[in-house]
């Protein structure tokens, strides 16, 4: 006797494919919610870096004005200095004269004169030809 069978899984067969679409239709789900979560941490940290940018172009542009400020005052303070020296310079060159004519008229006149070289402050700084003097400082003088 030939009986026709019919396959005896067609009804499971359906139920597996359903079950595999099923299936497939979760982990497509899944992928979607999981790559959303993925932009989202994305723009999250690409949020939080373009903040950082800002901040750290708010310092820089802090530090360049400060840059620039210590630099003005280095300069107002190097043509101070400059000042000072030409007038050191002159001081210094009145009193070789005046040293000189007080040996002139000691020599005239026969008496003996000590008048002690003048050192070269600016070869030996060492040894400066006053006392040394405290240097006082406010707090706001290091101040930006």
């Amino acid at each position: 006797m030939a009986l026709t069978q019919q396959p005896a899984s067609s009804g499971s067969d359906g139920q597996r494919y359903a079950t595999n679409d099923e299936r497939k239709r979760k982990r497509m789900e899944s992928n979607r919610e999981s790559a959303k979560r993925s932009r989202m941490r994305k723009q999250l940290h690409l949020e939080e870096l373009m903040s950082q940018l800002t901040q750290m172009q708010n310092q820089s542009a802090v530090w360049h004005e400060r840059i620039d400020s210590v630099g003005r005052n280095y300069h107002t303070i190097d043509a101070e200095n400059n000042v000072l020296r030409a007038q050191m310079a002159e001081l210094t060159e009145r009193l070789d004269s005046l040293n000189s004519l007080t040996r002139f008229w000691a020599d005239a006149n026969g008496l003996a004169v000590d008048i002690p070289e003048i050192p070269d402050t600016l070869l030996e700084p060492w040894q400066l030809p006053y006392p040394i003097q405290p240097i006082t400082a406010s707090a706001d003088m290091l101040q930006f």
